[in-house]
């Protein structure tokens, strides 16, 4: 009996790149479910401490494997003078690690490239980052909503 040999080589090199085109596409899928959108409510009560305001701020966030974050915060009721992404837990303040950049008078965007170092990362996924819009009637902050993976952050008090 004659072997083939072109024929199986063929089919073995057929086989290599279906495995491999495979292998790309759960491969880049499996990067693709590892981004992170969390949808963000930011309100007074959420701030420490709670603040007494009608002022309220929306925003989704992008967090991708890589560390890179993207979004925007979108507020109603606020003269923003700053807005921020901070490193701390529900119920603490912490340190400024992102400042956005004020598009619109109610609009404020994460600057394009920003990416978080691997430690806040690792804050990113414990649920230790917020958003917070600063005024000048309330320069530490007026309204404010935890980061957190869970998609809703808003932290209902009971």
């Amino acid at each position: 009996m004659e072997v083939n040999h072109e024929y199986i080589i063929c089919n073995k090199k057929r086989s290599l790149i279906i495995t491999s085109l495979i292998a790309s596409i759960y491969i880049g899928g499996m990067n693709l479910a590892l981004a992170t959108g969390v949808n963000v409510i930011l309100s007074g009560e959420e701030e420490v401490p709670p603040v007494t305001t009608s002022a309220i701020g929306e925003s989704n966030i992008k967090v991708e494997s890589d560390t890179s974050i993207s979004g925007a915060i979108s507020t109603t009721g606020i003269d923003g003078t700053t807005a921020h992404i901070h490193e701390a837990p529900v119920g603490k303040n912490g340190p400024v690690i992102v400042t956005l950049k004020k598009v619109s008078d109610k609009i404020w965007e994460i600057p394009s490239g920003t990416r978080l170092t691997q430690g806040q990362f690792a804050n990113f996924k414990a649920g230790n980052l917020y958003l917070n819009v600063h005024s000048a009637v309330h320069k530490s902050g007026e309204i404010r909503g935890q980061i957190t993976e869970n998609k809703l952050s808003h932290n209902f008090k009971k």
